[in-house]
């Protein structure tokens, strides 16, 4: 093994302009691979978070017969000792009802949560602009709402309810969640106060989860629906809800896969026609080599090692391009307000398989030289030179 190593690395540095443009072609194949996988998964996890990043991901609720839960504290402990993938979990109180003023009512729906335990799901405190978290008999307000309706903090206002409850809030503060269908409409007050305003007693009408992987959602909403078995509750999940979003996301999963494919085969095709022209100009050298004694393995393991060598080089200098190209990416491809289109996003592991499909690859494409040498007769390739 150690002089077929020797030999290879010989004949790498003997054609040093011919191992340079190899090292470089597998070099941009794994950088183009790097690029366009990191870029994808980027886009991916920004939809992901922009979307269902900060909403309920497996969401229990009530059906239309009962509307409330009861005994939810016990469900909610239940998932917590047994379900590994939740991360977040939150009871919510909510309802329609009307902001009364004082020549209209507007639509809106109270959201009534623990702040505590909603805080892991909708991040309320970075989605503050104005005032603080509410406490009860208080209310805050979506930023459109206050737009519209000219309200100012320490404001008191009306909810009314279908059942023709009225109740009396104060604003606490004003939040932004940068979509104007919720600044709109929600209003959010701690559970307490929702659970007064609409007779729930002690009961609630959804609990709210979050779970480490966002994919697995269905999974995990199974193995709820499962445990519990009760049908007066309804358990769904956000790939139920988006089949459109998570038919492009496949969509994009599948673009790159084949992106990468078909780069990938450009490489190994590259690499074992110019290693297979190799054995050509080196067949002198070979059957002299053999002719010394060498035995034809060790020939052979000469052009592995030669792949090898190629690959592992060439993967390391595409690994690195790859990441550069990713950087520049998000510090030149920027939104108005400064902020890059798509966050730069790292896969470890994904760039370990790529430098170590590249390697492989290299490694299969030496096996068509490797076997070709095995073939070289000593006496014939020195009588004709």
């Amino acid at each position: 093994m150690r002089l077929s190593f020797k030999i290879a690395s010989r004949f790498l540095r003997f054609n040093f302009g011919q191992t340079l443009l190899i090292v470089t072609g597998i070099a941009i194949g794994v950088s183009v691979q790097v690029f366009i996988g990191l870029l994808i998964q980027g886009l991916q996890q920004d939809l992901v978070n922009r979307t269902i990043g900060s909403s309920s991901q497996v969401t229990i609720s009530a059906n239309k017969e009962i509307a409330t839960i009861s005994g939810w504290e016990e469900i909610i402990e239940g998932i917590v000792q047994n379900e590994q993938g939740v991360n977040q979990i939150s009871p919510a109180a909510d309802g329609a009802a009307f902001l009364v003023g004082e020549e209209s009512s507007d639509p809106v729906i109270v959201r009534g949560w623990i702040f505590e335990d909603a805080e892991g799901i909708y991040a309320i405190e970075e989605k503050l602009i104005e005032g603080k978290v509410p406490g009860e008999g208080e209310v805050i307000i979506g930023l459109n709402l206050k737009d519209e309706l000219g309200l100012s903090i320490e404001d008191d206002i009306k909810l009314a309810t279908a059942t023709g409850r009225i109740q009396d809030y104060k604003i606490s503060g004003f939040y932004d969640f940068r979509v104007s269908s919720i600044n709109s409409s929600w209003v959010i007050t701690d559970i307490k106060s929702a659970q007064g305003l609409f007779d729930y007693g002690d009961e609630v009408t959804s609990i709210e989860m979050q779970v480490q992987d966002v994919f697995a959602a269905d999974i995990i909403a199974d193995s709820i629906n499962n445990r519990i078995d009760n049908e007066d509750l309804i358990i769904d999940n956000w790939k139920a809800q988006n089949q459109e979003l998570l038919s492009g996301l496949n969509g994009q999963s599948i673009s790159s896969i084949m992106i990468q494919v078909f780069v990938m085969v450009s490489v190994v095709l590259g690499i074992s026609s110019v290693l297979a022209i190799t054995v050509m100009q080196k067949s002198k050298e070979i059957g002299i080599l053999k002719a010394m004694g060498i035995r034809d393995g060790d020939a052979s393991r000469i052009f592995l090692l030669q792949g090898l060598i190629l690959g592992v080089f060439g993967a390391m200098l595409g690994v690195a391009l790859g990441l550069g190209l990713s950087v520049a990416f998000t510090k030149f491809a920027l939104n108005p307000d400064g902020t890059p289109v798509i966050a730069f996003y790292i896969n470890y592991g994904f760039i370990a398989l790529s430098g170590g499909i590249a390697i492989l690859a290299s490694l299969v494409a030496s096996f068509i030289p490797a076997r070709k040498s095995l073939k070289l007769n000593p006496i014939e390739v020195i009588r004709n030179g």
